[in-house]
């Protein structure tokens, strides 16, 4: 079950939302139960937007199952450590 949710995911970053909302949409509609969305940092409101796209425009039958955000501390060039947001969004089309 843990490899069927890492194959659902979508990675988003700082491309059109678009791009993300077409990558969900072909998970959902390819038989994948569940579909995972996930970004960090500056990418996290573009994330919250591909979900909503998403579920309002084209899955109307998809519900956002779980929502986790949580805190990585990543390490930047000069070797200092940062902290960065991160945001993980679960869809799922109902009855699944």
């Amino acid at each position: 079950m843990a490899e069927e949710q890492q194959e659902n995911v979508v990675y988003v970053g700082n491309k059109p939302p678009m791009n993300y909302v077409l990558a969900a949409i072909t998970q959902l509609n390819s038989g994948a139960k569940q579909v995972a969305i996930k970004a960090r940092g500056r990418a996290i409101s573009r994330a919250v937007d591909v979900a909503e796209i998403v579920r309002r425009r084209f899955v109307t039958d998809a519900e956002i199952k779980d929502v986790k955000i949580y805190t990585e501390e990543l390490t930047n060039d000069e070797g200092n450590k940062v902290n960065v947001s991160c945001i993980e969004i679960y869809l799922a089309r109902e009855g699944a």
